[in-house]
């Protein structure tokens, strides 16, 4: 058998059959098949553990000396070594490349397409996870209570439209109207640089719309959490012009 990196170990029922996978099919695998030997009580299984790329072990080891829980803000030196690792991540880094019929256009869409995610790791003072999002697909508005959150988009073309409050949290009640100032409102194609959001500034509110299909890896420190008050929150943006008038008249 011939193994260029780890994978998956099958085992048939009466064939000892040994394959290795890999999730998007760019390398070829040669298979080993044993007759069972009827003498032998017992076979030996061989178990191949898949390596893990150096730049996410990085990313790991690095997140677990930097987040230190809630409302915690790395300091600027940290940010930006987390953002020159994420920086150099690369599909083929988390299993994924273009080549997947995930990541072709349809060009048509007959139902509302469903955002899927799937978590890399987590623990109380981070998590690493990638969202997928089919074309026209939507993460509404949305926020990131106490949180610093670092997001790469690694695959596709992606409109993105975020806000800070204005006003202080503690202002305004909950369920009124809050002014938000418009921080970001563009198309971005992979690959681009990391951003970087943070409690109160940087885009903490945001939405994605896929215009091609995406793939964003975000890592969150803190993760949400409802145990800790750490929810997140939906929100449905104005203009400011529809109540400035208002107001005037």
């Amino acid at each position: 058998m011939t193994v260029e990196t780890g994978g998956l170990v099958g085992q048939s029922k009466n064939n000892i059959t040994t394959t290795v996978k890999h999730v998007n099919n760019r390398v070829r695998y040669g298979n080993k098949t044993e007759k069972k030997n009827r003498s032998y009580k017992k076979m030996r299984r061989e178990v191949v553990f898949p390596r893990v790329p150096d730049v996410l072990q990085q990313l790991f080891v690095s997140c677990t000396q930097i987040f230190r829980g809630p409302g915690f803000v790395p300091p600027a030196s940290d940010v930006n070594k987390l953002c020159d690792i994420i920086d150099k991540m690369k599909p083929e880094d988390v299993g994924l490349s273009k080549n997947l019929q995930f990541f072709k256009p349809t060009g048509s869409v007959n139902r509302t397409p469903r955002v899927t995610y799937t978590t890399i790791y987590q623990c109380d003072q981070f998590s690493l996870c990638i969202f997928f999002l089919p074309e026209t697909a939507v993460i509404p508005l949305h926020n990131h209570p106490e949180m610093t959150v670092f997001s790469k988009l690694l695959l596709g073309k992606m409109h993105i439209k975020s806000y800070d409050w204005v006003e202080p949290k503690d202002s305004i009640p909950p369920s009124k109207l809050r002014l938000a100032r418009l921080k970001a409102n563009s198309v971005y194609t992979a690959p681009c640089n990391t951003s970087v959001l943070y409690p109160t500034t940087g885009g903490n509110i945001h939405q994605f719309t896929a215009v091609t299909p995406c793939a964003v890896l975000d890592v969150l420190g803190p993760p949400y959490s409802k145990e800790d008050d750490r929810d997140c929150s939906y929100y449905k943006d104005f203009p400011y012009s529809a109540f400035s008038s208002k107001s005037s008249r």
